[in-house]
């Protein structure tokens, strides 16, 4: 993985608007419809390209193909993960959040058109009923030859492609393995598979964790049981990662994606101690959420492991204004001063699109974030290198 040794270094989370012609067809194929599947490869291959194309046009340093073929992670591990059924969610999408019951008239609304309401297909849950198995080479090696075919010509310094963790199914109801240790073990070995076939294609793998920074909050746990829990998610991780070099590896996690209070969010220094446990290099987490702008003090008590370098967001997902570059560039100075310049690349909070047919943050509104933000690396690097 390349660091800044000579200027901030620019990325982002992954996940990027898909066009309107590719959603058409997306719709057809999430909702079991019969759809055109040359079609849908095509309308993927030149997303892929046109979305490569702006993201090295804005000034993005590493790159990737945007998950412009993944309509949300659900459905993705839907597609690359047998063993697991479909169960319907009867009535409205409800998120188990706390502060759901606290503004729950706000989040009626945002339920009906975001997260879930945003979907391209019905909302579900899953139930383990038959052995875990990877069954999604041919879609990661789709993903493979659609970036390397949108790399060509393009000026850059690193891709990567996003892979979704276990952890995001460990919760599920599991009918077949005989216990929890079994469960989580099978899937860990199914989306290693995955992550293997990523790296040896010689690019960065981005490890999606939505949520982990509320999970390890485990609020309603003894602290001892809480603790126990923490270690299991970061030893599932760890597992799932093993034979991989770290300095391949970049693990995300967010405070929750959502547009909301966030009133109730963990910060930084609570959760920063297990995410420098994963055996990964680069961590990427949110500044640019109002309620953690001031999170770099996290570091003025936790010292960055050598070797380890951070990713702040520093465009937020839950806003459509653009940021100001000397906004960014003071903040990302301020994480330098604390980690060192050279631990430091800059990147946003969470995807402008986790699910496909999202448009919390418009489409020409993220293009104008990320050109922001590599205005803001090089004023921040005019500064830290003068």
């Amino acid at each position: 993985m390349k660091i800044s040794s000579e200027r901030i270094l620019t990325t982002h989370t992954g996940s990027i608007a898909r066009p309107d012609g590719l959603i058409s067809i997306m719709r057809e194929k999430e909702n079991g419809r019969p759809y055109d599947e040359a079609a849908f490869n095509t309308a993927v291959r030149v997303a892929v390209a046109e979305c490569v194309r702006l993201q090295c046009a804005a000034g993005l340093d590493v790159v990737n193909d945007g998950e412009q073929g993944k309509s949300g992670f659900t459905t993705y591990q839907e597609e690359r993960l047998s063993g697991f059924e479909p169960v319907p969610i009867e009535g409205p999408a409800r998120m188990p959040w706390r502060e759901v019951a606290e503004f729950p008239e706000y989040y009626e609304r945002y339920f009906k058109t975001n997260m879930r309401g945003a979907a391209l297909g019905p909302s579900r849950n899953w139930v383990c009923t038959s052995p875990v198995t990877y069954v999604g080479g041919e879609a990661v090696q789709r993903d493979i030859d659609n970036l390397n075919a949108a790399l060509e010509g393009q000026v850059y310094e690193e891709a990567f492609l996003s892979a979704a963790l276990p952890t995001g199914l460990a919760n599920q109801p599991n009918e077949h393995y005989p216990d929890r240790d079994e469960f989580l073990s099978a899937l860990a070995d199914a989306v290693h598979e995955e992550y293997r076939a990523i790296i040896d294609a010689g690019f960065l793998i981005q490890l999606d964790d939505p949520a982990a920074a509320e999970l390890w909050g485990f609020r309603d746990l003894e602290p001892a049981v809480r603790d126990q829990r923490i270690d299991e998610m970061v030893e599932l991780i760890n597992y799932s990662l093993r034979g991989i070099p770290p300095e391949k590896i970049r693990y995300h996690t967010c405070y929750s994606i959502n547009m909301g209070p966030h009133i109730y969010d963990l910060h930084l220094r609570d959760f920063i101690g297990a995410m420098l446990r994963v055996n990964a290099q680069a961590i990427s987490f949110e500044v640019m959420n109002l309620r953690h702008i001031h999170d770099y003090h996290a570091f003025e008590d936790v010292k960055l492991p050598d070797g380890k370098v951070i990713i702040p967001g520093m465009l937020s997902n839950g806003a459509n204004w653009v940021e100001h570059p000397e906004l960014i560039a003071e903040l990302t100075s301020h994480y330098a001063a604390l980690v060192g310049r050279e631990n430091v690349m800059i990147g946003n909070d969470c995807g402008f699109a986790s699910q496909a047919g999202a448009r919390e943050i418009d489409p020409k509104v993220a293009w104008a974030k990320f050109t922001a933000l590599a205005e803001g690396a090089r004023i921040a690097s005019d500064r830290l290198w003068s």
